[in-house]
C-alpha cells in the first residue's frame, strides 16, 4: 500500500505523537514546533494526498476525512505505532476528531488546533473545488497570506507548498472538508482533548473551537492573541506552551541550539539511543545546559565554548572534549584559539592533563580537515 509522506524525529522508544497539517500545507507548517516535540516524542508529521511529497492518487473525487483518517491509520500501522497523541491544524485537526469519535482506542489525547467540528456548510467547498478543478491552485495561493497569517507575517516555503499542490487531490481535500460535520459526536470523545483557536482565525474563528470544548467532556481551550489559522507557524511558541502543558513536561527551545552547537549527527545519535531510563536526563540537558545556559546572551558562544573546554581538560573529560572541539570549531574558534586555549589549560590544569587533551585534539580536529 502507498503511504502518506511523512518526516519522523525523537527516540524510537519515546510516547508517539502524529502531527497533520492543514489544508494547502506540507509537514513543513510544524517546522518550528516539532523539533522541540521531539525531545520527548516520537514524532511523526504527515502530507495530505497531493501536498508535501504525498501522491496525489490516494485520494480521489467526493474523498471525506474518514478516508484521510484511514491513510493516518495505514501510516501508524506500518511504524509500529498501535496508540499515538495527535493534532492537526484545520483538515488535520477534523481528521483527529474523526479519530476520536470513531478510532478512540488508537488515540492517547488529541489537540485540534484552529480547526472545526465543522466548516460552514457544504456550498463554499463545493464551490472551492469547482474552482480549483477549474481553474489550478495559482489564484488561491495567492490570497493564502490573508487566510492563513494575521499581519504582515508570511511563511514562503507554506506559499511555495500551496502552489505546488496538485489540483485534483485539493478538490478531493475540499470535498472532504464540504460533507465533514461532527457536531452531534462531540460528547463522545473520551480522550484528553486540547483546543487551540487564534483570536485573528477568519477560517476557523474561536467560536468554532469553542463550541468543540463545550461538547467535549473536560476538554481544554485556549485561546491565542495574535495568532490566525496557521498558529503553529506565526505563534509556535505559545503552540509548544500549549500543547507541552497537554502532553506532559518538555523541554524550552533547548533542542534547535543544541543542534546547532553539537551539530544534527550527534543529537540524533543521542536521541535514537534514548530509552526511558534516559529520557529525564535528556530532557533535562536540553532544557536546562541548551535551554537557559547556552541560551544567555551574556556570553558569546564562543566564549562559553572556551571555557566548556577549559573544564573539560580539568576534570579529565577528553570523551566530551571531543564532542566540545567539533562544537568550538562550529562556534567559530580556530584551530590556533583552541591551541591557545589548551596550552592555558597545562598552567593551571596540568601538563598531563593538558597533554591528553592535545592529543584529544589533534585527533579532531584532522578528522574534521579530512586528514586523519
Amino acid at each position: 500500500m502507498t503511504l502518506v509522506n511523512h518526516h519522523a524525529e525523537g527516540p524510537a522508544s519515546a510516547p508517539p505523537l502524529l502531527l497533520g497539517p492543514s489544508l494547502g500545507t506540507s509537514y513543513a507548517l510544524w517546522d518550528e514546533v516539532a523539533p522541540e516535540l521531539s525531545i520527548s516524542h516520537r514524532v511523526v508529521r504527515w502530507d495530505l494526498p497531493g501536498h508535501g511529497g504525498s501522491a496525489a492518487g490516494l485520494i480521489e473525487a467526493g474523498a471525506t476525512v474518514g478516508d484521510l483518517a484511514g491513510l493516518v491509520l495505514a501510516l501508524a500501522d506500518s511504524l509500529g505505532i498501535e496508540r499515538f497523541a495527535y493534532a492537526g491544524v484545520s483538515l488535520g485537526g477534523a481528521v483527529g476528531l474523526h479519530l476520536a469519535v470513531h478510532r478512540p482506542e488508537r488515540l492517547s489525547s488529541l489537540a485540534v488546533i484552529c480547526s472545526s467540528a465543522h466548516f460552514n456548510g457544504s456550498t463554499p467547498w463545493e464551490e472551492r473545488a469547482a474552482l480549483v478543478r477549474r481553474e489550478g491552485l495559482a489564484g488561491l495561493a495567492e490570497n493564502a497570506d490573508a487566510r492563513w497569517f494575521a499581519g504582515d507575517f508570511t511563511v514562503p516555503r507554506l506559499l511555495r507548498d500551496h502552489r505546488d499542490a496538485d489540483p485534483e487531490a485539493y478538490a478531493a481535500c475540499c470535498d472532504a472538508l464540504a460533507a465533514f460535520d461532527l457536531r452531534d459526536r462531540l460528547a463522545e470523545i473520551a480522550v484528553p482533548t486540547l483546543l487551540v483557536a487564534g483570536r485573528e482565525d477568519p477560517a476557523t474563528p474561536p467560536s468554532h473551537l469553542r463550541e468543540i470544548a463545550d461538547a467535549v467532556p473536560r476538554a481544554t481551550l485556549v485561546e491565542l492573541p495574535g495568532a490566525s489559522h496557521l498558529a503553529p507557524a506565526q505563534c509556535p511558541e505559545a503552540v509548544l506552551t500549549a500543547l507541552r502543558a497537554h502532553l506532559g513536561p518538555g523541554a524550552p527551545r533547548g533542542m534547535a541550539v543544541r543542534r546547532e552547537v553539537l551539530g544534527d549527527a550527534h543529537v540524533d545519535r543521542a536521541q535514537a539511543r534514548q530509552t526511558p531510563f534516559t529520557a529525564r536526563f535528556q530532557d533535562f540537558i536540553s532544557r536546562y545546559a541548551w535551554g537557559e545556559i547556552w541560551t544567555d546572551p551574556t556570553l558569546s558562544r564562543r566564549e562559553r565554548s572556551m571555557i566548556t573546554l577549559t573544564a573539560l581538560v580539568a576534570h579529565g573529560h577528553y570523551d566530551e572534549l571531543a564532542m566540545h572541539v567539533r562544537a568550538a570549531r562550529r562556534n567559530g574558534l580556530t584551530p590556533e584559539e583552541i591551541g591557545a586555549v589548551l596550552l592555558q589549560t597545562a598552567v593551571y590544569c596540568g601538563v598531563p592533563a593538558a597533554n591528553s587533551a592535545f592529543a584529544t585534539a589533534q585527533r579532531v580536529l584532522a578528522e574534521e580537515d579530512g586528514t586523519a
